[in-house]
């Protein structure tokens, strides 16, 4: 009885796309094939979490149609608010509005596209790692899609790409009492982040060390100043943070992310965290593999679309660490993304940060984990491990398993100062 229930919800999650599409209507039409495509993940993810380390399978069928149904959403949602900013790139992905990347642009290419009516807005090499590019302007009139697919017709073997976004992959919820951190881990070391603007508690400002903007406008941000304490809480010794958001509607996008890791590189910042997620892109491909070759660990959140979504980048990028979330009963989290391979889980929920402006919030989400075990091997390297410091930190968590690859980093780092 019990096996013929589970084969039955697992058929039922596997036909989620019919009424997902069918709910939707009209307002996901151009996602294209984005959310029909989510019933055979979810029947993947089904079988994935029928494990008793997550919710009973009944929630579990829920929360992933949900988390399938909301994304699709929340980015339908991005493109009709903000289509001055952001428009549909030829993969069904938001991205910057009317502009291109071309990859190692040199002057026969950039005539080429002259040629074809696009503007050259900024030609430049990412510092620090040898990355060179060309932003384009799209001819007005003409949708980022085509406009790519054109472009690529033209200047047939060259890298050409929209700037696609990424979003935080973690929220903060109520304000809560005080909670003490741990100091039984080791602590020290540096760590870059990766997001919006921060703005540190009074503890968490003696460790920003350094910051700087890759989007125009200022703006703080909850989600980068929850990580930041996060960090401090941990026993980070200096932080430098690259906010790659600022006010504007389509921050977090490829060229700024790209930027702040060449940013630092330059600082020679050993371990940057990214609690951020958007589509596989050229150009920071090409930037995460300079940044990994000059020695730089880059460590990522999965995100938190659930495991039907595609998988994460920068998280599925090789070499890069990816990292899942766990909540207080260390099952990992119901809304945790996928990566092209899982490195670590760390917290991601019952736990907490201090926020300037919000005292003590709860925090939930595959965002919170990434910092805690980048924390972990930036202590490991600043105790002199180097090459050894991915041992020492296998040597530190709890057992792995498949949903959280090595095992469990910081599994007592619950709270940020």
């Amino acid at each position: 009885m019990q096996r013929r229930a589970l084969t039955y919800l697992v058929l039922t999650a596997a036909l989620v796309a019919v009424p997902v599409r069918a709910q939707l209507g009209g307002a996901i039409d151009p996602l294209g094939n984005a959310v029909g495509r989510v019933g055979d993940a979810v029947g993947g993810a089904v079988r994935d979490i029928t494990t008793p380390a997550l919710e009973p399978l009944g929630e579990a069928v829920g929360s992933v149609r949900k988390l399938a149904r909301d994304r699709a959403l929340r980015l339908a949602r991005l493109v009709s608010d903000h289509g001055d900013r952001v428009e549909w790139d030829e993969q069904r992905q938001p991205a910057v509005r009317g502009e291109a990347l071309l990859l190692d642009p040199d002057p026969a290419s950039l005539e080429v596209v002259r040629g074809q009516g696009y503007a050259v807005i900024e030609q430049g090499t990412l510092d620090g790692l040898g990355v060179a590019y060309a932003r384009l302007g799209v001819p007005l009139g003409i949708p980022l899609g085509k406009a790519v697919e054109a472009l690529r017709k033209a200047l047939p073997g060259r890298e050409i790409t929209a700037d696609q976004l990424h979003f935080p992959a973690g929220r903060s919820a109520k304000n809560e009492a005080g909670a003490a951190s741990s100091t039984a881990l080791p602590r020290g070391g540096t760590v870059g982040v990766i997001d919006g603007g921060i703005i540190a508690s009074d503890a968490g400002a003696r460790r920003l060390v350094s910051r700087h903007s890759f989007a125009s406008g200022t703006k703080a941000s909850d989600h980068a100043s929850a990580i930041a304490s996060l960090l401090t809480g941990a026993g980070t010794a200096r932080i430098y943070g690259a906010d790659v958001y600022g006010s504007d509607p389509a921050g977090g996008n490829a060229l700024a992310i790209a930027k702040a890791l060449g940013w630092m590189q330059g600082q020679g910042v050993p371990v940057v965290s990214i609690s951020l997620v958007g589509p596989s892109n050229p150009l920071l491909a090409r930037a995460v593999a300079a940044a990994l070759g000059k020695g730089m660990v880059i460590v990522a959140a999965v995100g938190n679309d659930g495991a039907a979504a595609p998988p994460a980048y920068p998280a599925s990028y090789p070499g890069v660490v990816a990292v899942t979330g766990v909540d207080g009963a260390g099952r990992v989290l119901i809304e945790a993304g996928r990566a092209a391979h899982l490195d670590y889980a760390a917290p991601g929920a019952d736990m907490s940060a201090l926020v300037p402006g919000r005292g003590r919030v709860s925090l939930r989400g595959t965002s919170y984990a990434a910092p805690l075990a980048a924390s972990r091997i930036a202590a490991r390297l600043a105790a002199g491990d180097g090459a050894q410091g991915f041992k020492s930190v296998d040597a530190e968590a709890l057992k792995g398993t498949r949903r959280t690859g090595r095992g469990v980093l910081c599994n007592i780092c619950r709270s940020g100062l």
